[in-house]
């Protein structure tokens, strides 16, 4: 596995699924903030929260990258398009049990089926994340196929 490649290449499609998730607050497009997320799983701090979830979202990314880098070398195929093949199943993943899960133990979030609370005040994503807004799906699925996209792409067996 060639580690270097992960490492670089993993930073950078986390850095550009992170702006196209950030990017996409602004124009409307949802209303999720995985950094402040993230944060807000380790500290109540809603200043800290981002940037520590952004640290946590790089080092997810760099998981991540090690997955892709590990089917890469399995199969013998580094290229975009199988990049994006592996990132539908890694989304498909996220946006069908893997935020849903985040709200059972996140200690600042309501749970999927009860308000929030004075103690847990952030909105469960839901199914999807269609809590977060109905473009929040589009945005994260093209996030995603981009991540694979620059992992495949750059990725040298």
């Amino acid at each position: 596995m060639n580690f270097g490649y992960l490492i670089l290449w993993g930073f950078a499609a986390t850095m550009v699924l992170t702006v196209i998730m950030a990017g996409s607050r602004p124009l409307g497009f949802t209303r999720i903030d995985l950094p402040f997320l993230l944060g807000t799983m380790f500290t109540a701090n809603r200043n800290k929260a981002p940037w520590l979830g952004f640290l946590v979202h790089i080092v997810i990314g760099w998981i991540f990258a090690f997955i892709y880098g590990a089917a890469f070398e399995s199969s013998g195929l580094a290229t975009w398009w199988f990049g994006i093949a592996i990132s539908l199943v890694h989304v498909a993943v996220v946006l069908s049990i893997g935020l849903e899960i985040v709200a059972y133990f996140h200690p600042r979030m309501a749970r999927p089926y009860q308000g929030p609370t004075p103690t847990k005040q952030l909105e469960p994503p839901g199914f999807f994340a269609l809590n977060y807004g109905r473009g929040t799906p589009l945005v994260t699925i093209i996030g995603h196929l981009i991540y694979g996209g620059i992992l495949g792409a750059f990725y040298v067996l």
